[in-house]
């Protein structure tokens, strides 16, 4: 059966939902740009210190002030952004193609192999994504933590892609179809296709709010991004020895990967209420 044949009417979101996805999304977009432009709308060059004088608070001049080498602190923020988001972009997408795409397709798995290998992510689901994370960064190598945490995030994408599947593929509309004789090809085209039109961006929102938490907890815990590269989770490591007496090296890089983090559950919110 056709996920597209089971599914029920078209959801009509509350007004209030639709508005928080577009300022989720219109907040992504808005990273994205500073991604882009972060060479143009950083004022200095990554990593360059004494600027001005150490742990100078916010101004006029440095509007995030300083950090103790001299760097100001609203360039660092820009260029970790730079950093942080496209790495987290490249890890879901290794989450949703390994996650979510994997969940889809092994509900088409004989019986015995789908239920064999829900139960076999379901148990590694269970476990913390970030202590998959630092035992596949172990596995891996240290240069690639983005992959680490792109298969971290991928359980737990492919238990909700698996199991909403599964629902469609047990009803009474898919055993009608099946009977009808439509080619099991076509059922899988069709059900891909609506799977990749009503959830992708709820998915995809998800999967990146968890990969870039993820990215920066490894920064921050010591197994990412190193110098001179430097991510949020980098800059917050680095403002741990100061930040009671120099709080702005701490608020604002935390203020920009929360802000992040929100934009993309806000862009999810549509598919929160989806069954499992």
């Amino acid at each position: 059966m056709s996920i597209a044949a089971a599914a029920p009417p078209p959801y009509r979101s509350p007004l209030l939902g639709s508005i928080v996805r577009i300022i989720g999304l219109g907040g992504l977009g808005l990273y994205v740009l500073l991604v882009a432009l972060s060479d143009v709308i950083a004022p200095a060059p990554a990593g360059e210190g004494y600027l001005s004088r150490a742990d100078q608070p916010p101004a006029s001049v440095f509007m995030f002030g300083t950090d103790a080498l001299g760097r100001n602190i609203f360039s660092e923020t820009i260029h970790a952004i730079a950093v942080s988001v496209p790495e987290a972009v490249i890890a879901a997408a290794v989450a949703i193609a390994l996650g979510a795409i994997a969940g889809f397709a092994a509900v088409r798995l004989p019986l015995s192999l789908e239920r064999a290998t829900r139960g076999i992510v379901g148990v590694i689901g269970a476990v913390p994504a970030i202590f998959l994370a630092i035992v596949l960064d172990a596995i891996l190598g240290r240069g690639l933590v983005v992959i680490a945490a792109g298969l971290a995030a991928a359980p737990s994408a492919f238990i909700r892609s698996f199991d909403r599947a599964e629902a469609f593929a047990d009803s009474r509309h898919a055993e009608f179809a099946h009977a009808t004789g439509i080619p099991a090809t076509t059922l899988l085209r069709r059900d891909l296709i609506y799977e990749i039109r009503a959830h992708f961006i709820s998915v995809a929102a998800r999967v990146l709010a968890l990969t870039v938490a993820l990215l920066a907890t490894l920064s921050f815990l010591g197994f990412g991004a190193s110098a001179p590269t430097r991510d949020l989770g980098r800059m917050i490591d680095d403002a741990r020895a100061s930040f009671l007496t120099d709080w702005w090296t701490l608020v604002f890089p935390a203020l920009a990967l929360t802000l992040f983090i929100l934009f993309a559950r806000m862009a999810a919110i549509l598919g929160e209420g989806e069954a499992p």
